[in-house]
């Protein structure tokens, strides 16, 4: 992904991400098909390059960042209930999500879960996902040793493809449903 900024680069995430073989790492995916509305959400949690556990689901009427935030909703959730005192990094293939958790949340949640405006005259307007964002600050906030990274997907990172693999599967539930 070409144009992507400095901050969203790492050594991890430009080779590779050899750190996921040690400790807790969690990858997460989301999906959507625009001709249904259907999505699909996933995370798959390793710890010491061993999958310990995943999950996934579907959603309809849903969008594609919506469920990249979802899945990172659903990891965040996990961690602070399966593994709270441990230090655990969360991939995501989402600008939008990496951005959102790592700085524009707090600007958001200081600016009343709002878009703040250079022109102080103009009237402020709700960021999208506003709730979705509330939940993900929650579960955050709750646990200071997680840290949300970048990964580029679709380069065969194996945590990447299967949690992308898990969100489709997820999205393709609601067809049988």
């Amino acid at each position: 992904m070409s144009g992507i900024s400095n901050e969203l680069r790492s050594p991890a995430a430009t080779v590779g991400i050899p750190e996921a073989q040690h400790g807790l790492h969690v990858f997460v995916d989301g999906c959507h098909e625009p001709g249904s509305g259907h999505g699909g959400w996933a995370f798959v949690a390793y710890r010491d390059a061993a999958e310990i556990a995943s999950g996934f689901g579907g959603v309809e009427d849903s969008a594609n960042s919506s469920m990249e935030l979802t899945a990172v909703l659903r990891a965040a959730i996990w961690i602070n209930s399966g593994a709270s005192g441990e230090p655990a990094t969360i991939w995501s293939d989402s600008v939008y999500a990496v951005k959102g958790c790592n700085s524009r949340r707090h600007i958001w949640k200081n600016n009343g879960w709002k878009k703040s405006n250079p022109n102080g005259n103009a009237r402020s307007r709700t960021i999208a996902n506003a709730e979705l964002w509330k939940a993900v600050d929650l579960q955050l906030s709750q646990n200071g040793l997680v840290t949300i990274a970048w990964c580029k997907g679709h380069s065969g990172i194996a945590g990447n493809e299967r949690a992308d693999a898990l969100a489709d599967k997820g999205r393709l539930s609601l067809r049988s449903a």
